[in-house]
């Protein structure tokens, strides 16, 4: 009788238990729901456009293209309502900030938007693309930014929470010094075609401070100096395959490496990826033409 009553308490416990947590988990749910459900969405109305219409920050870093027509706040401009400008990034962690003027929808079963580089055939120059909902509705990129989780994803030479700080060198012809937080040192090495100061005359003070993803340098063949190729990625990247790449919001992740669940994104930063000097072609460096909903595109 002991050994039965003990039986059946264990069992009412276990029983208990269970519906603690199943409560619990399905209070979690409901709350993740809630707070999808809440966010704020800006429909398509008939003035919409589908290229992303807002430039809120450009934020180059030193590289040979620095305080030219090609990466100034005018090129950055040049990158809105079309897929036709061109505004490089400079070195790694350079990046631009742009908006859509409204939240392009997760479809979850197709590609969502697409970015447009200069990429072309066996030369790409990869950019991490992070994508932010507007949370807050307050329409500035000021929330939380996930990463879109490319092919490049964990291999060999691929680090999150990289950081990379860059020293204004003692003249304006000189290369630029730079050390990572892996204690790694290196410079953006000047060329003869490019005489210019490497390291962007907006930045206050000495240095600048960059962090972001390292995308890996594992697909740059320097065999032959004269004919220097840099692959492109699978996916998931900006600058990386002729034409633009398209991407899906389902693969944004958070900063442990989970996917995150967005019913749409507002803004785009785009942010160069690899730190690699290619000798006489100069330092990769990212570079954007634009950016664009696909859902509109398709209407068009």
């Amino acid at each position: 009788m002991k050994k039965q009553f003990l039986n059946q308490a264990k069992f009412l416990t276990i029983a208990l238990m269970t519906i603690v947590i199943w409560s619990s988990c399905h209070k979690d749910q409901i709350t993740q729901s809630v707070k999808q459900q809440d966010a704020t969405i800006r429909p398509v109305t008939s003035t919409s456009n589908a290229y992303v219409t807002q430039l809120f920050d450009f934020n180059p870093a030193p590289g040979q293209f620095i305080n030219t027509g090609l990466a100034d706040t005018v090129a950055a401009m040049g990158t809105l309502k079309t897929d036709q400008g061109l505004v490089s990034l400079g070195a790694w962690g350079g990046y631009i900030i742009v908006g859509f003027d409204h939240t392009v929808l997760n479809k979850h079963d197709t590609t969502d938007f697409v970015v447009y580089g200069n990429a072309f055939s066996l030369f790409a120059e990869p950019g991490v693309i992070w994508v932010m909902q507007d949370s807050n509705g307050n329409g500035k990129p000021d929330d939380t930014w996930y990463e879109i989780k490319g092919s490049a994803y964990q291999l060999p030479g691929y680090l999150r929470n990289y950081s990379v700080t860059y020293t204004r060198p003692a003249c304006d012809t000189c290369s630029v010094p730079w050390k990572d937080n892996q204690g790694k040192t290196g410079v953006v090495q000047t060329n003869v075609f490019n005489t210019q100061a490497y390291f962007p005359k907006g930045i206050k003070g000495n240095t600048a401070t960059y962090n972001g993803t390292l995308l890996p340098s594992s697909k740059i063949d320097m065999s032959n100096p004269s004919y220097i190729t840099s692959g492109a990625w699978d996916y998931g990247y900006g600058d990386n395959t002729a034409g633009g790449d398209k991407i899906s919001i389902s693969s944004a992740i958070d900063k442990n490496g989970n996917p995150v669940d967005l019913k749409g994104i507002d803004f785009i930063k785009v942010q160069t990826g690899i730190l690699f000097n290619m000798g006489w072609l100069g330092e990769q460096s990212t570079e954007f033409c634009g950016a664009a909903d696909l859902s509109l595109l398709k209407n068009k």
